[in-house]
């Protein structure tokens, strides 16, 4: 809901006079860049330009952090077109086709710019407070050119809660005169640092997959304006300079021509400052256009302009640190003196380009309503067995905006399944989702679908696969021809309390809100099992996994109302059976029924750990199932009561200085009396080869090759041959094991490294990368090889306790459904 701010004539004539827009120094009491200013000052700032230019700016919150901090747009523009601000909005959604009618006016470029998704990146948030005064600054012909031929939203910090646990930390430790000194404490931010939000997200990665609050707020806010251009400010390391358009290789193929032009365009405008001022930058090195989910490529996606702007300094920064190399000191004040120079580079490229902006965006979406690009002009995802799962794709593609529906009716046809890329016939049902590729967003559409991206260069440094069939582990289907799609209702789940109460209720085992239902009906004290194997009553067939919530041991408990009111909740669909005898299977009182207990979870954090990793698994039990789990300092290892800790989480992260001789023994007495590790990525590293631990790593062949010598001008090429940024394999699965309950029969994960770990010999290799797991993404020719018949998943029995090795992240930035069905098998199975 956007709300927009007001303030009491009160405070308005206590605090402030009307004759003249105060600068931020002024406001601050102190000269901008010679200190971080708090979130609560920037925001307090641009409240205060807004009530004394009501008439050009309209501040709108649109959202909160989970720290409770504002999330907010300040609209700035002529005093016309802020009257008509909701007008122009209309206009030109209709004139995209995201908004039924047709505009009734020519609609004046739209510019979105975004500062600080990157908390510890702190010169974006205090450079926004001098654009926006400058933009407000009548004083000032080049901004109020902007302002008369365009629409300016400044977001200015993305990161509030990241920000302000940096300038808190900063502000408390710095010197009264700032040390430049590059080793002094203040250069030396503590873990987790400030980069990340509150649940150790990185915001920057998120656009797309829209895990986190503060970007489904701004997602639906940037829907609802869909702007042309989107700028998104950063810092990189304090060595380097400064980094604009043109962005590097590889783009991603979709980029049309126009958005390819207008990104050397960008590096024109700021080239005239950069050399005016003999400032230092680089160019078309680093930051590409492939992935889909940052703040430059998910808006080139949606039609936009996106470019991303690099200003070296970051979290190690601070006011001020020496650079010896380059014969001075980088201070905040230069640092906001670039950033402000491009934004103002921005803003005269596209005052430069305003009606072509405006005619190549409404030409590109009305492209991709008519005649999409690409092969297929529908697509096909098959919903039976699955229809919790369709719920929440079908929520991620209404915050997208895509436009979908179902089949409406029976038929067979011919398409491509999307993860084996092969064309099969279908038996198109009813209830299939249907998703037309003629829609105004088509090219997202096609883009997050594409099962195998094309990639026109090798070295990139991320995620290089994410087709949504292998995300979310559905059946999906490209189709050749046009199908138009039937309205779309989510079902109404509803379990009514029966007239007798049953033997048992049934509950299938397969989405993250079984998981959910789960811990909350143990965190009530519910009795529940669930059978190992598959079984049959009453003529229907269940799965291996189906939690069974029996009346036997839940009788001092509001049984059915609490069972059906909690299963309604979570969209989950109990089925009463009124008997324990099954016709095929394990009768309820068998040993192949399993008891699953309340545990309780500990998640280690801290100095050495991925604060993303720990992030992952905090947000996952936080949020996304809502269990309760218990952060633990690393340091507090040699302490821990042992005796009321159920399940150990090692996330990823160095762990030799943390697990030592003594806290090894410790882990394994509680191991062996019933204790449950799970042991992520790197953290397995600390149980290689050793005793107790079946752990090993493999023997790779390792040739010398005396004839080749590497060449020093390759080495970031040759660099790229030892690594995979995020490529899609399939994991080959042992089904019957609990680690593999409710997820796909196809597994899909997520490689970014190879971790070369040979087969346990005595464990359950449960999941594990066969000769052709290879789905898609960048493979280095150099690890091609380990990636193949190598261990992912693996559980050790340990006495009466377990040992559960994932060599990949199965929460990895909350993207794999089936991944996070995996890992509430491991703490809960």
């Amino acid at each position: 809901m956007i709300r927009y701010i007001s303030y009491s004539l009160f405070f308005l004539l206590s605090h402030f006079t009307f004759a003249q827009n105060k600068t931020p120094d002024e406001f601050l009491g102190y000269p901008l860049g010679s200190k971080f200013a708090y979130h609560s000052q920037i925001v307090d700032y641009i409240k205060l330009l807004q009530s004394q230019n009501a008439d050009r700016v309209k501040l709108v919150q649109y959202g909160s952090t989970n720290e409770g901090r504002p999330l907010m747009v300040a609209f700035i523009s002529s005093p016309e077109n802020i009257a008509n601000l909701e007008k122009i909005r209309t206009n030109h959604l209709k004139s995209i086709k995201l908004l039924d009618g047709k505009p009734d006016a020519a609609t004046p470029p739209i510019v979105w710019m975004s500062y600080n998704v990157h908390g510890n990146e702190s010169v974006s948030a205090n450079t926004s407070m001098k654009v926006v005064y400058e933009l407000l600054n009548k004083q000032n012909a080049l901004t109020q050119d902007f302002l008369k031929n365009m629409v300016v939203m400044i977001d200015p910090c993305i990161n509030p809660d990241g920000y302000e646990r940096y300038t808190q930390w900063y502000n408390r430790v710095q010197n009264a005169t700032p040390d430049v000194t590059p080793f002094a404490m203040e250069h030396d931010e503590p873990w987790p640092g400030g980069r990340f939000n509150h649940y150790l997200f990185d915001l920057n990665r998120d656009w797309a997959w829209q895990t986190q609050k503060e970007t489904k707020e701004r997602i639906a806010l940037y829907n609802q304006w869909m702007p042309h251009f989107h700028a998104d400010f950063h810092e990189m390391g304090h060595s380097r300079s400064y980094y604009f358009p043109p962005a590097a290789r590889p783009f991603h193929k979709d980029v049309t021509a126009w958005q390819r032009q207008f990104n050397d365009l960008i590096g024109e405008y700021c080239r005239k400052y950069f050399d005016k001022n003999n400032w230092a930058y680089f160019t078309r090195y680093n930051y590409d256009l492939f992935y889909p989910s940052y703040g430059d490529t998910w808006p080139t996606a949606n039609g936009a302009v996106g470019v991303t702007y690099e200003q070296g300094g970051g979290g190690r920064a601070g006011l001020g640190i020496e650079r010896k190399d380059e014969h001075d000191t980088l201070t905040l004040v230069s640092r906001i003196s670039h950033h402000y120079a491009t934004s103002l580079a921005t803003l005269e490229a596209v005052l430069s380009q305003k009606e072509r902006i405006v005619s190549e965006f409404i030409k590109f979406h009305d492209d991709a309503a008519n005649a999409p690009a690409g092969s297929f002009k529908t697509y096909i995802v098959k919903s039976k067995g699955n229809e919790e799962r369709i719920r929440s794709f079908s929520e991620w593609m209404d915050r997208q905006g895509f436009v979908y529906g179902i089949a409406g009716k029976s038929a067979s046809t011919k398409g491509t399944e999307l993860t084996t890329l092969t064309e099969q016939a279908i038996k198109v049902e009813n209830n299939d989702l249907l998703i037309s590729a003629y829609q105004p967003k088509s090219n997202l559409l096609r883009i997050l679908f594409e099962p195998k991206p094309v990639l026109e260069d090798s070295v990139t440094y991320d995620v290089t696969s994410w087709g949504l069939a292998y995300l979310y582990g559905l059946k999906a289907y490209g189709l050749k021809d046009k199908l138009t799609p039937a309205a779309y209702q989510k079902d109404k789940i509803e379990n009514p309390i029966p007239a007798t109460s049953p033997y048992a209720y049934l509950a299938q085992w397969s989405e993250v809100e079984h998981a959910a239902f789960l811990g909350e009906l143990l965190k009530n004290g519910v009795l529940v099992k669930s059978s190992n194997i598959p079984f049959e009553i009453n003529k229907a067939s269940y799965e291996a996994g189906t939690l069974i919530i029996p009346k036997k041991g839940n009788e001092n408990l509001a049984f059915d109302k609490l069972v059906t009111s909690i299963a309604t909740k979570h969209f989950v669909k109990l089925t009463p059976v009124n008997t324990g005898y099954v016709t095929n299977g394990a009768d309820f009182g068998s040993d192949y029924i399993a008891t699953l207990k309340t545990p309780k979870v500990v998640v280690v954090t801290g100095d050495g750990i991925s604060a993303t990793s720990v992030g992952a698994v905090w947000h996952f039990f936080e949020q996304q199932i809502g269990y309760p789990a218990t952060m633990v300092s690393g340091s507090r290892l040699s302490s821990l009561p042992w005796n009321e800790i159920d399940v150990l989480i090692l996330p990823d992260g160095k762990y030799s200085d943390l697990i030592g001789d003594k806290n090894l023994e410790a882990l394994q007495n509680w191991i062996r009396n019933g204790g449950k590790l799970i042991a992520m990525e790197r953290a397995n590293d600390a149980f290689v080869g050793k005793p107790g631990f079946n752990l090993t790593k493999k023997i790779t062949d390792r040739k010398k090759d005396s004839e080749t010598f590497k060449k020093y001008g390759d080495q970031e090429r040759e660099g790229a041959g030892e690594s995979s940024p995020g490529s899609m394999f399939q994991v080959t699965f042992d089904t019957t094991h609990p680690l593999s309950f409710g997820c796909s029969k196809e597994y899909f994960t997520l490689v970014r490294d190879a971790y070369e770990m040979d087969f346990l010999k005595d464990g359950w290799n449960v999941g594990y990368l066969a000769e052709t797991g290879y789905k898609a993404g960048f493979v280095g020719n150099k690890i091609t090889g380990k990636l193949k018949n190598t261990l992912i998943m693996g559980v050790q029995e340990m006495g009466r306790g377990q040992v559960v090795y994932l060599m990949d992240d199965p929460v990895f930035r909350s993207m794999l459904y089936n991944g996070k069905i995996l890992f509430s098998n491991a703490v809960f199975r």
